[in-house]
């Protein structure tokens, strides 16, 4: 179930606001709060969907391939195609889902350190 006060939503809504780095019809990128590299970028789409999984249950071709070019476009606009950049997804408790609205983490910036 989706819950409809969770921040990203909020977020979309415009009742809380966000340091947007690029938006379309789809999607929202914006810089993250509590940055985990140099560089630490949020994508979210712009309608209820909680992990990657719901999202693709949920989005016609358009919106999925919006979304995704959409990471591309970011990636370009910051600048780190050729330096590199990390893109996480958490799902579900046990991956560390924080907010219930599936999104990417763009990282990048810095070396960033190798997973355990």
């Amino acid at each position: 179930m989706y819950d409809e006060n969770n921040i990203f939503a909020k977020i979309l809504r415009k009742e809380i606001p966000c340091d947007k780095v690029y938006e379309d019809e789809f999607s929202l990128f914006f810089n993250d709060i509590n940055p985990q590299a140099k560089i630490h970028v949020l994508g979210i789409p712009k309608f209820p969907c909680t992990t990657f999984s719901n999202f693709l249950k949920k989005a016609d071709n358009e919106n999925i391939t919006s979304f995704f070019k959409s990471v591309h476009n970011v990636i370009i606009k910051l600048k780190i195609e050729e330096s590199g950049y990390r893109l996480i997804t958490n799902s579900g408790v046990d991956g560390g889902q924080e907010v219930p609205h599936f999104h990417i983490h763009i990282l990048a910036g810095e070396k960033i350190g190798s997973l355990r």
